[in-house]
């Protein structure tokens, strides 16, 4: 059961609702979407420590991850649900632009992007 919603901004401007769960949350199979491995700062405002996009559930359940996730400071999992792959990878990019936090050496994500991905939706043609 969500705790609660929490909005984030993205680098391009776009404003993504994430719900708030606690770290033993365990999402239905086949769902996918983009989520964040967070703390909370004193001041009650959510801190990414990871931020990814696939399988919700085998993406949080993953013992290597999460614990890399948790000795960085994780107490929460947000998580949004988006089962279309190009749309998440570029929310999964344009959340590692605007919260450089969750990448290495604070947080676990090792890739920095210097901007951006431009949404780009490929049409197929019948």
């Amino acid at each position: 059961m969500a705790i609660q919603s929490s909005k984030f901004q993205g680098a391009s401007g776009t404003t993504y609702a994430y719900y708030v769960f606690p770290l033993d949350f365990s999402p239905k199979d086949d769902q996918f979407g983009n989520y964040m491995l967070a703390r909370q700062s004193r001041e009650g405002r959510w801190i990414p420590v990871f931020i990814g996009q696939g399988n919700l559930k085998e993406r949080v359940r993953d013992k290597v991850h999460m614990r890399r996730a948790q000795q960085k400071g994780a107490t929460h999992i947000l998580a949004r649900v988006n089962q279309n792959e190009q749309l998440r990878r570029v929310e999964e990019r344009d959340m590692l632009v605007a919260h450089p936090e969750a990448c290495t050496p604070t947080g676990c994500n090792e890739k920095i992007f210097a901007k951006a991905a431009p949404l780009r939706i490929i049409q197929k043609r019948d």
